[in-house]
């Protein structure tokens, strides 16, 4: 069974058809839209402040999301991805969004629609990813444009194949 915990009397909310692995935390003032699925070993800790998702966000295994007490909320969009080991922590990210493997978006960072950013990548404190970028390394720089084949060949199908997923699991 997953482990979905109260937290000073807020407990997490999901939309229709969310997908829990058997492993997954969720805690607190989370709120989600439909489709999401949390995947192995994924921690999603709204605890400190609030945690909301749009519709279509999968949170893959190891990944952490979490919030800054009293400063940073999280904010995610529609059609996110979060990589396996990922790290989200009090920042926002708008719709369509590939967060790469093992990538680190920290504080006060705002991730725009049509981006990738790709595994290992660091954006420390602040950062303003552009809409329909790709970005890469530490710290994390702009390095070229999103093309709508990538857009639609890895953003929305990554998203997508999540759906298909968790209803092999279910």
């Amino acid at each position: 069974m997953p482990l979905i915990k109260t937290v000073n009397n807020k407990t997490p909310q999901l939309g229709e058809k969310c997908y829990l692995s058997e492993n997954a935390t969720i805690i607190g003032d989370l709120t989600t839209g439909s489709q999401c699925s949390f995947w192995f070993n994924s921690v999603v800790r709204a605890d400190v402040n609030s945690i909301t998702f749009g519709n279509k966000v999968n949170v893959q295994d190891g990944a952490i999301v979490h919030c800054t007490y009293q400063k940073y909320p999280t904010t995610i969009g529609n059609n996110v991805s979060i990589g396996h080991r990922a790290i989200v922590h009090g920042c926002t990210i708008k719709n369509n969004v590939l967060i790469g493997m093992g990538a680190i978006i920290m504080d006060a960072c705002i991730v725009n629609d049509n981006v990738i950013i790709a595994a290992g990548a660091i954006l420390t404190q602040g950062t303003v990813a552009e809409e329909g970028y790709i970005y890469a390394g530490i710290p994390a720089k702009k390095l070229k444009k999103v093309s709508p084949l990538l857009l639609e060949g890895e953003i929305e199908r990554i998203a997508d194949n999540y759906i298909k997923y968790a209803n092999w699991y279910r």
